[in-house]
């Protein structure tokens, strides 16, 4: 098979793979392509959150604790309940909901694992101050869980990887050669700086939004969203990468649209009686 058929082949073969795997995320409704199992991806992160619980130190701040399962309590049947109402699958179905809080007062950071695993590090109530900062940023955190953005980064990656393997087999050998010559992953960086670092701070700036719902249908005053993120960027003190090379959008960024979608989100998405 000569490199044009090879390619005409393959291209056509993912494609159908492609077209097959395009979904959409909840409320947002921006397509996705998911093509790892999500069952798979949540065994595996369960797992890695059962050693995290073996390495680090775990708080024995019990009344911290119980606030971050109370909002996880009340986002976990806010999240339900909306989706139900609405009449539309509950992306939380499957999840196994757990809350740990990690004792590191220098880890400002929570992040939700595929699942619904979650982790509060106590540095971060240091920026949060309260109980509505803190559901701003375990909303943002279970928001990533929600919409499936790690099912989509690993099967972006896929596709990514796999792309990479077939132009390089096309092209003779190219890319690996230009790999060779420069000793760094070329081709590897270039798709990071200009497709992955792009998308993914869509992702985050969809977790802002998503969040700032999930809060609000939970009871809590989304107007501290803002006040959380000029905490954090008088904490950084300037000291974060350009937008372009970072993951994550710029504070600035970041302020002002969560400014443009705080009233639009109190309006649509008052809190839920359940």
């Amino acid at each position: 098979m000569n490199r044009r058929k090879f390619l005409s082949f393959v291209g056509c073969g993912c494609c159908g793979f492609i077209l097959n795997s395009c979904s959409t995320a909840p409320i947002t409704e921006r397509k996705q392509l998911k093509i790892i199992p999500e069952a798979k991806l949540n065994a595996q992160a369960a797992q890695i959150y059962e050693k995290i619980k073996e390495k680090e130190k775990l708080s024995d701040d019990i009344k911290s604790l119980n606030e971050i399962k109370e909002i996880g309590k009340k986002m976990e049947n806010s999240i339900s309940d909306y989706f139900d109402k609405s009449g539309l699958v509950d992306p939380t179905i499957n999840f196994d909901w757990e809350y740990i809080l990690i004792d590191n007062k220098k880890v400002k950071n929570a992040w939700c694992m595929p699942g619904g695993k979650i982790a509060v590090y106590t540095g971060i109530l240091d920026v949060t101050k309260n109980t509505d900062g803190l559901a701003a940023v375990m909303g943002h955190e279970i928001a990533h869980a929600v919409a499936k953005h790690s099912v989509e980064r690993a099967s972006r990656g896929v596709l990514l990887n796999t792309s990479t393997q077939i132009f390089d087999i096309i092209s003779g050998g190219k890319l690996s050669s230009v790999n060779r010559v420069t000793g760094m992953n070329t081709v590897g960086l270039l798709s990071q700086i200009g497709l992955m670092n792009p998308f993914n701070r869509k992702q985050e700036s969809e977790a802002d939004y998503l969040g700032m719902i999930f809060s609000s249908l939970s009871g809590y005053d989304i107007r501290e969203t803002v006040q959380i993120w000029e905490r954090m960027k008088k904490l950084n003190k300037g000291k974060a990468p350009p937008e372009f090379m970072s993951t994550h959008p710029s504070a600035d960024n970041r302020i002002k649209k969560i400014n443009q979608w705080t009233n639009e989100i109190i309006i649509n998405y008052p809190p839920l009686k359940i």
